[in-house]
């Protein structure tokens, strides 16, 4: 049996232009995997405003995206997206094994 994809987060506050956008470009990519047979999980949308503990944790990084203890801040390019997407949920690493999904250099 195959283990259901966890939700993917996006933590975020109304009124917040970098936060709607991300929220579409999820969508497109999302629907992109989906249409060519990738893992495509659903969107959860958390306010950061409702908790005190995300306020204090995300508010200078949203948009944040978290799969599991993955986790992805000042998610607005559509690239860094994708290559979150598919590190987290296909495995795959970045071509040069330079970047990850946080803009780190790998230690």
């Amino acid at each position: 049996m195959i283990a259901p994809l966890p939700d993917l987060i996006l933590f975020g506050r109304p009124g917040c232009h970098l936060c709607e956008d991300a929220h579409v470009i999820l969508g497109t990519l999302l629907a992109r995997r989906a249409q060519t047979g990738l893992p495509a999980p659903a969107i959860v949308r958390r306010n950061v405003e409702e908790d005190e503990t995300w306020h204090r944790r995300y508010l200078t990084t949203i948009p944040v995206l978290a799969i599991g203890d993955r986790e992805l801040e000042l998610a607005t390019s559509p690239a860094k997206v994708s290559r979150f997407l598919a590190e987290t949920l296909d495995g795959a690493e970045s071509p040069d094994g330079a970047d990850s999904p946080d803009g780190a250099a790998p230690s």
